[in-house]
């Protein structure tokens, strides 16, 4: 039995840490495994300027437009350097097919052409990563995770045009006759397509909401100045507080493999306790990076009008939910909650045949297919369809006594916690090789339970 496990902790480590010592400082280590966040830094000031301008009338809405799209054009040359061009090319296309084709066969043809080219890029850096060996230009996979996001921000507005919630343009162009016109109503949908506060970062805006709140800027009260600094500040002190600690838990993994320099042996604790500190490190690195992208949108008011989202903030993180959850369920809800919406959208609501299975899979699909994203993938659709059959039966035996409730809910937090972790570290790590070591980690016992769960017992019939 050793013979397997006692590879586990040095296998993750080989698969987790790089070469070297960890003694690299705060800033350096960002501009090293988190270039796009210069990036974006960088693109504080103009987003600065544009609010400014905006609202105290010396950009009128066409301005607006072109302040964004030239933004974007300028941060894709500045960050993809050629590779900008795996941006641009699908960002014609898209506007092409919306002025050409009917609603009914435009959000199809523009998913289909959007995720094929997405897919040819994800196989070239499969081919350079796994055939070649090579080390992946860090331009070419900052174009290629704006290109998802791209992917994104075109499918919900097609689906919008779909859904008959936009007009479309076609059927205005047919109205008002061709010509100069064309450049001027296809302005608004390039500069939502890349413009520079979400070209490198979500949440996912809708291209209703962007457009009604490009209109209603110069009719903003210029008190309102100090709200988007308000949040923008908040929301960068979130980021570096999380970074800070996130680089504590990283030295965490260091000194685990330091102690692990000895003779190997089997060691449940410290194998669990590895998977969960690793996905607690990428946990924090993704609120970090959400904070920081929430808050370039908030900078140019994106996010902070009731009138236009409903709500005082659209945000991908919730932080307390995800920690705090004992569903897996509301954990991938919660998760990346626009990425979510937008899959439930696109896939689960549209979905005959298995929507939730299909949902997972179409989100492996969207990430690039790495081996790791579809085992990970697979393995939280079972683990969601589990939780709602484990939770469907647990609450009605534990409804009558406290003590039962109450230790129902820390075991199934505790489920949650390392079988979200065990899906987050195989998603993150990719390569086949690294879900090899997992499958072989102890850890495994926790899915596994939930997959035994959805064979072994029959699905309970809901109450009408």
């Amino acid at each position: 039995m050793a013979a397997w496990t006692t590879p586990i902790v040095s296998g993750l480590h080989r698969c987790l840490l790089p070469k070297g010592r960890m003694d690299l400082g705060f800033l350096q280590f960002e501009l090293d495994y988190y270039p796009v966040t210069i990036y974006q830094i960088m693109s504080v000031p103009p987003a600065l300027m544009f609010y400014h301008l905006s609202i105290i009338g010396h950009l009128s809405l066409t301005a607006r437009y072109i302040f964004l799209l030239f933004g974007g054009l300028l941060m894709a040359i500045v960050s993809m350097g050629p590779y900008a061009v795996l941006v641009l090319i699908p960002s014609v296309l898209s506007v092409v097919f919306i002025f050409s084709l009917e609603p009914r066969i435009v959000h199809k043809c523009t998913l289909l052409t959007q995720m094929v080219w997405q897919t040819m890029c994800h196989l070239w850096l499969h081919y350079k990563d796994y055939y070649l060996q090579e080390t992946t230009d860090i331009k070419f996979t900052i174009a290629l995770s704006s290109l998802m996001l791209l992917t994104q921000r075109v499918t919900s507005m097609t689906l919008d045009f779909h859904e008959g919630e936009i007009r479309i343009p076609a059927r205005i162009m047919r109205q008002n006759g061709l010509g100069s016109k064309i450049l001027y109503c296809s302005l608004p949908y390039f500069s939502y397509m890349l413009y520079f506060p979400a070209l490198l970062g979500g949440p996912l805006c809708s291209f209703q909401m962007f457009r009604i709140h490009m209109e209603n800027l110069e009719k903003t009260d210029k008190k309102n100045m100090a709200k988007p600094l308000r949040s923008f500040f908040k929301k960068c002190v979130l980021f570096f507080m999380l970074n800070m600690l996130r680089m504590s838990v990283r030295n965490c993994i260091s000194v685990m493999e330091q102690s692990d320099q000895g003779p190997l042996q089997w060691d449940v604790s410290k194998d669990i306790l590895l998977i969960w500190i690793t996905a607690l490190m990428f946990r924090l690195a993704y609120y970090s990076q959400w904070f920081l992208s929430e808050s370039l949108n908030n900078l140019v008011g994106l996010g902070l009008d009731k009138n236009t989202t409903g709500k005082a903030n659209f945000s991908d993180v919730d932080i307390w939910t995800l920690e705090t959850t004992n569903k897996i369920s509301e954990f991938a809800r919660t998760w990346n909650k626009t990425t979510a919406c937008w899959l439930r959208r696109m896939v689960y609501d549209r979905s005959k045949v298995q929507p939730l299975m299909s949902t997972f899979v179409f989100s492996a699909w969207w990430h690039g297919l790495h081996p790791g994203q579809i085992f990970g993938f697979i393995l939280w659709a079972v683990t969601v369809k589990a939780d709602y059959r484990v939770h469907q039966y647990m609450d009605s035996l534990t409804a009558g006594s406290r003590f039962l409730r109450v230790l129902y809910k820390v075991l199934t937090w505790m489920q949650t916690q390392l079988v979200t972790a065990y899906i987050l570290v195989a998603v993150e790590l990719r390569s086949f090789s690294c879900a090899l070591v997992l499958c072989k980690s102890f850890c495994t016992v926790c899915p596994l339970l939930y997959v035994l769960v959805l064979i072994g017992t029959p699905n309970k019939p809901s109450k009408n």
